[in-house]
């Protein structure tokens, strides 16, 4: 394999580059010839999980919050993530945009109104009826606990061990890197390479259902603007053009490209959600917002830890409730793509002290996904009928939105923009935010993906980066094009099941963390001296291990 990389001009690790690749293939194919045959034998697997294992997902994310809020409290809070005097290298707002941008954008404009009216509709807690101002106020707080700070605690995780390791003591960028207190050397053999073998094929798979979902709400937007239609061809040819760009992207790198998309795409975002601010009911949302953060961190204890354990009581449920085709599912798919995330959020957090990363990942994105839905939301229940008396008053005008959004999710907010002027200028202006924030999760996931083939934060050849662009865009194209519907369904039951050994190695980043923590001379806390080997309790460091490979990996910055 080294023969081959060397003729192909990769600058790469061999075993972690090719059996990647080959994996990829092989499931691919796999997949589409037989879709239906795999999605039975994952949904099989997904139901064991969510039924038995549920509360493990539930416990794990709260564990993982708790953990953090320590470790930026505690006195490593002052740990600065690099060298000695070692400052930031991005601006604050550039940071938080890159972060944002790569993270959970398409997420958000895809669930921003489809999510709330979902569970306005469809009730998740027992007790409520469905379209009254109780189960608006419940929709409001379901939906930003699945994307606000919980979705971001299992980001921050991995974030915060990635930038530990690797920028403090100039590990190798990869997954593996994170685990050297606890298996040494070992993390350049076998077991440190399928650990970062399995995460770039979960941040591969995880990244694909998130273009999916961008293609598909791109697709209804046009064919609701220009009646283009939304098959399997139109996604394709979306996919094939958002990749392009996001490949051009790659080959600008992460300061020019990645950056540049970054910052104009959430300015843009910004610039939708105050258009919806300023020509919806204005006041309505201003008291929305304000009393969406009392909702939300009112109802966020019992949501946090809320695992439908009622469910096997109910003959009308199939044994694991509501909560295993929602919560359950976010956590497990949002975990495969944390890697991505994580050493994303790593790569351009070098300098920033512990205590600044954490509060910095964890508030920033949230707060803006809390006003994000607040003002999406409530117009779009208010739209909808909010309450059964303004329902009766609307007459056939009610449930325009919730019937939009039963009809196909990916409409909903374009069905909630002909509520407003300019009606189709909105609509185009929408359709592309989601495909730069397209272009920015596919060029951010390429990246990374290609850093942790190469083990350095120095960009690889640029064809070697593209491959794995282009590789993203073919993965989504060929489960769209031949697979269909069953293609997708099934990639989602193989992510369910997937996530479960992703997130039990994300947990155990935490006693890895808390072994570097310990090895720390917080006397010096900025002097960013690697610690030896046999601090970690694996005994002396042979002559080989302390000179060899770790050592010599240059150093992000250079």
């Amino acid at each position: 394999m080294e023969q081959l990389a060397r003729r192909l001009g990769l600058r790469t690790d061999p075993t972690i580059f090719f059996v990647s690749a080959g994996f990829t293939v092989v499931f691919v194919l796999a997949l589409i010839l037989f879709p239906e045959p795999i999605g039975d034998a994952f949904a099989v697997g997904r139901s064991w999980i969510v039924t038995n294992l549920g509360w493990f997902f539930v416990l794990g994310v709260n564990v993982w919050l708790g953990f953090l809020i320590w470790a930026a409290m505690s006195r490593h809070g002052h740990i600065r993530l690099g060298r000695k005097g070692e400052r930031p290298v991005y601006s604050n707002l550039s940071w938080f945009t890159m972060l944002f941008a790569g993270g959970i954008g398409t997420v958000l404009m895809f669930w921003g109104v489809a999510e709330p009216i979902s569970h306005f509709s469809n009730p998740p807690l027992p007790g409520v009826d469905p379209f009254t101002e109780d189960a608006a106020k419940d929709a409001i707080s379901v939906a930003i606990y699945h994307l606000g700070l919980h979705t971001w605690t299992i980001f921050t995780l991995p974030g915060l061990a990635f930038a530990y390791f690797i920028n403090r003591y100039d590990l190798p960028v990869r997954v593996s890197s994170v685990f050297y207190p606890l298996l040494g050397e070992g993390i350049h053999g076998p077991v440190g390479k399928a650990i970062d073998i399995a995460s770039i094929l979960g941040t591969l798979f995880g990244v694909a259902v998130s273009l999916g979902l961008g293609s598909s709400q791109i697709a209804a937007g046009l064919d609701a603007l220009f009646g283009t239609g939304s098959g399997a061809w139109v996604q394709v040819a979306i996919l094939a053009v958002l990749t392009a760009v996001a490949v051009g992207s790659i080959v600008a790198g992460l300061d020019k490209g990645v950056k540049l998309l970054s910052n104009l795409n959430i300015g843009m975002a910004v610039a939708l959600m105050i258009f919806v601010l300023v020509c919806g009911s204005t006041l309505f949302l201003l008291r929305g917002v304000v009393e969406t953060f009392g909702l939300y961190f009112g109802t966020l204890p019992r949501l946090a830890f809320w695992n439908d354990m009622l469910a096997n009581e109910n003959p009308t449920t199939d044994g694991w409730g509501w909560q295993g085709s929602w919560t359950v599912f976010y956590w497990a798919w949002t975990v495969t793509w944390s890697p991505f995330i994580g050493l994303f959020v790593a790569r351009i957090s070098r300098g920033r002290t512990v205590r600044e990363f954490v509060f910095g990942v964890l508030m920033a994105p949230s707060l803006f996904t809390l006003i994000w839905f607040a003002i999406f939301g409530w117009q779009a229940m208010e739209f909808d009928g909010l309450g059964l008396a303004a329902r009766e008053a609307m007459g056939d005008s009610a449930g325009a939105i919730s019937s939009a959004v039963a009809e196909s999710v990916p409409l909903a907010m374009f069905a909630f923009f002909e509520q407003f002027p300019f009606t189709q200028f909105i609509q185009g202006f929408a359709v592309v935010i989601v495909a730069i924030f397209f272009a920015t999760s596919s060029d951010s996931a390429s990246l990374v993906v290609d850093m942790l083939c190469t083990g350095k934060a120095t960009p690889g050849p640029t064809h070697q980066r593209v491959f794995w662009g282009v590789a993203e865009g073919l993965v989504a194209a060929m489960l769209i094009l031949l697979a269909g519907e069953a293609g997708l369904t099934a990639l989602q039951q193989v992510i369910t099941v997937v996530g479960l050994p992703i997130f039990v190695l994300v947990s155990m980043m935490i006693p890895s963390i808390i072994r570097g923590f310990a090895a720390e001379d917080i006397d010096h806390i900025t002097i960013g001296t690697r610690p030896e080997l046999e601090e970690f309790g694996h005994g002396p460091a042979s002559e080989e291990s302390t000179s060899g490979g770790l050592r010599e990996q240059p150093s992000p910055a250079e």
